[in-house]
C-alpha cells in the first residue's frame, strides 16, 4: 500500500495518539473515532425526544453499536438558553441509568455531556470513561474531579458564561486564531489543576456561539486547531451551519454532515459526534482507506 501523504491533507502530530479509554485503545494517528449522540432529553435540537425514554434511549446505544459506533455521547440537558433549566438531580437520573446500560457493552467508549462536577462524578462512578464539557471548564473544579480519575476530558470553546446562557451575535476578529486561544488557554488550565495530557480533548465548538460564517472559517482553517497537538473533536452533525448553507431542515442534512466531516477529517480531526452512525462510519472508513490507514475489507476489482 502506498503510504505517501495525499496533498491537500493535514496530518497533525498528537499527544500520546494511543489513547485508552477503559478496555477500548484507538490509534488516532491512523483512526477516526465514531462517537455517537445520544440524548436523553425531551427537546434536543435534532430528535425531538425520540430518545428521552430510558429504553429508547439503550436501544439508541445498541443500534448505534451495532452500526459501528466507537464511542457513545451521552447528554441529559440540551445546550440551548430557551429550554427551562434542569436540576442538577434531575441531570444525574436522565444520565446515570442509560451509562450503567451502556456500560453492559465492555468495549464501548462512553462520555457524558455535562459541565456539573456531582453529575461527572455519578457518570465516572457508573462506568463513563470520558467528561465532554461543552461549557469550555467553566468550573475549574470538574478538572480536579477528572485528574482523581482514570477519565479523559473534552474541553470545548464556548463563550457562554455561565453556561447555557445565550450569547447574542457574536463576534470576533479572527475566530479561528481566538478559538485556537482559548483552547490553548485552557488546555493549561486543565494541565495545571493535574489532568494529564494524554487524557484532553479539545473541541472547537462549531456552531457553539457562532453564526454560519464563523463556523465555516473554522472548518475551511480546522487545521490551525488540530495543529495544537491533542486530538480534535468535531460536533458538526445536523448543525445549523449545513442547514443555512443548503437552505433546508433538521432531517435533510445528512448529505451536508458527510462533507463537513470529511473535511475535517483530510484537516486533522480524530472523533467526530454524530446522529447517523452508519453513514459516518460509511465516509469515515472510505477516507482512511484514501489515506493509506486501512486496507479495503474485501480486495477484488481486477486482482
Amino acid at each position: 500500500m502506498d503510504s505517501r501523504r495525499p496533498t491537500g491533507v493535514f496530518v497533525p502530530e498528537l499527544i500520546s495518539p494511543r489513547r485508552t479509554f477503559g478496555n477500548r485503545t484507538l490509534d488516532l494517528s491512523r483512526q477516526v473515532a465514531i462517537m455517537a449522540i445520544i440524548n436523553r432529553t425531551p427537546d434536543s435540537f435534532h430528535d425531538r425526544g425520540r430518545t428521552y425514554a430510558l429504553d429508547m434511549a439503550v436501544e439508541a446505544v445498541n443500534s448505534a453499536v451495532a452500526d459501528g459506533a466507537d464511542w457513545v455521547d451521552i447528554g441529559g440537558v440540551p445546550f440551548s438558553p430557551d429550554v427551562p433549566t434542569v436540576s442538577e438531580v434531575e441531570e444525574a437520573d436522565r444520565i446515570i441509568p442509560l451509562v450503567q446500560a451502556a456500560r453492559k457493552h465492555p468495549d464501548l467508549i462512553i462520555s457524558v455531556d455535562t459541565y456539573r462536577t456531582e453529575v461527572a462524578r455519578r457518570a465516572i462512578e457508573a462506568g463513563a470513561n470520558v467528561i465532554n464539557d461543552t461549557s469550555g471548564l467553566h468550573d475549574p473544579a470538574l478538572a480536579d474531579l477528572v485528574a482523581g480519575t482514570d477519565a479523559s476530558l473534552i474541553i470545548t470553546h464556548s463563550l457562554a458564561s455561565p453556561p447555557g446562557t445565550a450569547v447574542v451575535r457574536p463576534t470576533y476578529g479572527d475566530v479561528t486564531a481566538e478559538v485556537a486561544a482559548f483552547l490553548a488557554n485552557r488546555v493549561e488550565l486543565a494541565l495545571s489543576h493535574g489532568v494529564p495530557a494524554d487524557r484532553i480533548i479539545i473541541d472547537p465548538g462549531h456552531d457553539l456561539n457562532k453564526n454560519t460564517y464563523h463556523s465555516l472559517e473554522l472548518t475551511r482553517r480546522l487545521a490551525e486547531i488540530t495543529v495544537l497537538g491533542y486530538p480534535t473533536l468535531v460536533a458538526v452533525s445536523n448543525k445549523d451551519f449545513l442547514g443555512e448553507i443548503l437552505d433546508v431542515p433538521q432531517g435533510q442534512r445528512l448529505e451536508g454532515t458527510i462533507a463537513a466531516l470529511v473535511v475535517c477529517i483530510l484537516q486533522g480531526a480524530r472523533i467526530v459526534r454524530v446522529h447517523d452512525v452508519r453513514a459516518a462510519v460509511a465516509a469515515t472508513r472510505t477516507t482512511e482507506a484514501i489515506l493509506g490507514w486501512r486496507p479495503p475489507t474485501v480486495a477484488r476489482h481486477n486482482m
